[in-house]
């Protein structure tokens, strides 16, 4: 499954939640590719990539300069490999304004990969090409959505953006849910924003919530996800939680006996 990490906004926990969902997907026996596909390669930072030796990344891939599989790189965790991203891929929305397939480039270069059971993209904190790249090519977004005042705000902006994509580009995509990030029990907003986002969206809220957490934001200057660098804290058990719901939603349903 190719799943689309995606929110307009910065500062959601979106590379946050995508670090450490691939992680703990690739823990639970998952074969996980993480594409950075955002310029600012905090995604490829958070796995301890460093910048020197992204000789290839997604900006390579997306220009069709290389193939996808040359721009791979393992990671230290046992399964999960990484299409690193470089500043380079800030250039790219206006180097394919006339490419053939400019929508599809990332789409097309997945097609020629290995399959792997899950792939996360994650997307830069806008709605641009590099984005609709992301969702061309994937089967299902998951929204990470901070719990602050303005959360709804630019949801139905990025839902639009979702259906123009599935009605013009990629008939399969969905919405796989959205996940509440940030959350603190001890201030009230949290709770009358997580209310209003769950009566609007219903169960596509995960159950599975993110708490505001120190260790979380502590990992990715030592180039680790949060589950390696202190699996017990509160965040850490968090992302485990929602991969196992993760699981749970897009397991196939059994087959119905004749």
């Amino acid at each position: 499954m190719i799943i689309a990490v995606a929110n307009q906004k910065g500062g959601v926990g979106k590379t946050t939640t995508a670090i450490n969902l691939a992680t703990a997907l690739a823990a639970a026996g998952q074969s996980v590719l993480v594409v950075d596909i955002d310029p600012q390669g905090n995604a490829s930072t958070g796995f301890g990539i460093d910048r020197r030796s992204r000789r290839a990344s997604t900006y390579e891939v997306l220009l069709g300069q290389i193939a996808a599989e040359e721009a791979l790189l393992p990671t230290r965790i046992p399964g999960l490999t990484i299409m690193p991203s470089t500043p380079a891929l800030s250039g790219a929305e206006i180097e394919l304004v006339d490419a053939d397939r400019r929508s599809h480039r990332l789409a097309d270069a997945l097609a020629s990969l290995t399959p792997y059971d899950q792939v996360l993209i994650d997307c830069p904190p806008s709605l641009g090409l590099l984005t609709v790249n992301a969702f061309a090519a994937a089967d299902v977004v998951l929204v990470p959505l901070q719990c602050e005042f303005f959360a709804l705000e630019g949801l139905s902006q990025l839902l639009g953006t979702i259906e123009r994509v599935r009605g013009k580009l990629n008939t399969r995509l969905s919405l796989l849910g959205i996940v509440l990030t940030m959350v603190d029990r001890r201030n009230r907003l949290t709770d009358h924003v997580a209310s209003d986002v769950r009566a609007v969206m219903g169960d596509k809220v995960f159950t599975t919530v993110i708490p505001r957490n120190v260790r979380l934001s502590e990992a990715p200057s030592h180039g680790l996800p949060a589950l390696l660098y202190d699996s017990r804290c509160a965040g850490s058990e968090a992302y485990v939680a929602l991969a196992r719901e993760l699981l749970q939603r897009t397991r196939p349903l059994p087959e119905m006996v004749a």
